[in-house]
């Protein structure tokens, strides 16, 4: 399997060099009672998703995170247990086209589970040229889009 990420802007450290990676185990890195969707990264869309997390907390709203930094095995128990405990909503986020990548495995991975739906965000178009920022923009995968998605899907 193939996976490409196709920006590595300078970023935040999340983790400490002591952390441990398990394969085939996801970790949830962002996690409250009252979260209302999972919310689904790896990569540069995992630090969009946490950027989306603190923003959207100032509206009150909590939203979880999973780093799916590992995908063969997909840790489909984690991503389960933790789209039940957060109403059954997922938005899965990629900077890779949606054919092939963590929202389609995430999709296969639950479902078996009738209660839970997946939204994804992923790249369309052809990859262009520009900051990352920008790009990350253009494609609809930055924390701008993921708070749009949240919001859309909580006033259902």
């Amino acid at each position: 399997m193939c996976y490409i990420r196709t920006s590595r802007p300078e970023t935040a450290i999340i983790y400490t060099p002591q952390e441990s990676f398990e394969i085939g185990q996801a970790k949830v890195i962002r996690q409250s009672v009252n979260d209302k969707i999972t919310v689904v990264g790896a990569g540069i869309t995992l630090h969009e998703a946490l950027a989306a997390a603190d923003d959207l907390s100032k509206q009150d709203i909590s939203i979880r995170v999973i780093d799916l930094f590992t995908i063969k095995p997909l840790d489909a128990a984690t991503i389960i247990s933790n789209a039940k405990a957060t109403g059954g909503q997922i938005i899965t986020v990629e900077d890779h086209y949606p054919e092939g990548g963590i929202g389609e495995a995430v999709c296969a991975a639950v479902s078996v589970e009738p209660d839970i739906v997946v939204h994804q965000l992923a790249v369309s178009g052809v990859p262009r040229s520009g900051k990352p920022s920008d790009l990350l923009d253009m494609f609809g995968i930055s924390s701008k889009h993921i708070i749009l998605a949240v919001e859309r899907i909580l006033m259902q």
